[in-house]
């Protein structure tokens, strides 16, 4: 009878929750080696060590170094990123190479004000689209945790501090990205960085009412799919498709929203360095590796083929080289400047005209 009432009382025993090593939670093993933490051959830890100390030394103590290496060796820092910023280090370099790291310093207590102090018409928005930012990533999943409290503070804050971009959904998923990074205040001010242009064009207009930027930029890539891919564009006229039906979230979330998380950081390092022209690359390069088979597809299977790319074609290591081997900068001036003769630009609230160019370079 004791023994029955010390059984009653043990605790049934739960099964740990098993990570991959971003801290999102793994439904099933994945045979994609960023999915497994599995122990890795020495040689792997001695090439990465290599590679950190190596980027340790671009950087100087906190980014004193960086700004002297970017001047002298521009084409070493590209090159290296495109390769991959070290996770170890990636938070302090995406501050660098944002332009971020000089916005907060110019701006010390701006954020502790906007979050404490003001007030927000999004807050409710805001409430409502928290636990579905990340849901399957440790940080976020506790409701009301440290996670999804700093998400509403940084959201909060820039709805404040820009009123007239405000709140929108696809937002979260880039706060939420860059607090996996860094802290509140940094991710705040690479968000204003963004938003608002320190380093490449602004990209606020992705969140302006009617998404004004994100009609550019469609209409950029419906080109440029049937400049490079004829066949392929071909296809989508008859069937019907256009690039609204699946790629406004790889502009809105710079594929932050439904891609893996290993690809999303190596796109979004080289999308902080060199700007949206990145996004069309991918894009185009996703496209062609699957263009066999999406010709084939009628109407349905192609926009369920569109929105669920095989794993194979995101493989960094071979999708990567393929995006950086096709050329958009000279095209997509073009065709920013003939959006505009087609639709006269389009102006924010107040009259003030408000439609950045595609990219700075």
């Amino acid at each position: 009878m004791e023994k029955k009432k010390v059984d009653d009382h043990e605790p049934v025993p739960v099964p740990p929750v098993r990570l991959d090593r971003f801290g999102f939670v793994k439904q099933e093993l994945s045979n994609s080696p960023e999915g497994l933490t599995k122990s890795r051959p020495t040689f792997e830890y001695e090439r990465d060590e290599r590679r950190i100390r190596k980027w340790r030394k671009m950087i100087g103590v906190g980014g004193s170094d960086w700004k002297h290496y970017v001047r002298r060796k521009p084409h070493v820092v590209k090159r290296r990123i495109r390769k991959g910023i070290p996770d170890c280090l990636r938070g302090l370099v995406w501050q660098l190479i944002s332009g971020s790291r000089d916005l907060l310093l110019m701006n010390a207590g701006v954020y502790e004000q906007l979050v404490i102090y003001e007030t927000s018409a999004s807050e409710l928005d805001i409430i409502r689209d928290i636990s579905r930012t990340f849901p399957s990533h440790v940080f976020f999943q506790q409701r009301h945790g440290p996670g999804q409290r700093s998400l509403y503070n940084v959201l909060k804050a820039y709805s404040v501090y820009d009123r007239d971009v405000g709140y929108v959904q696809g937002m979260g998923f880039v706060a939420g990205l860059l607090l996996l990074y860094m802290s509140e205040e940094d991710a705040f001010w690479l968000l204003v960085a963004l938003l608002k242009g320190a380093v490449h064009a602004p990209m606020e207009g992705l969140y302006l009412v009617g998404l004004p930027l994100v009609q550019q930029y469609l209409f950029q890539f419906d080109t440029l799919v049937r400049e490079h891919l004829p066949k392929l564009g071909e296809h989508f006229t008859q069937e019907m498709i256009n690039p609204s039906m699946y790629a406004s979230q790889w502009f809105i979330t710079v594929f932050s929203y439904s891609f893996p998380f290993h690809l999303a950081l190596r796109i979004w390092d080289v999308f902080l360095h060199e700007g949206v022209k990145i996004v069309f690359k991918v894009g185009l390069a996703l496209l062609k590796y699957c263009h066999d088979n999406l010709v084939k597809l009628p109407f349905e299977k192609l926009i369920h083929a569109l929105r669920n790319f095989p794993e194979d074609a995101m493989n960094p290591d071979t999708l990567l080289p393929m995006a950086y081997s096709i050329k958009v900068s000279k095209r997509l001036e073009e065709l920013k400047l003939e959006y505009e003769k087609k639709n006269g630009k389009q102006a924010e609230p107040g009259g003030k005209q408000k439609q950045p160019p595609a990219e700075t370079h």
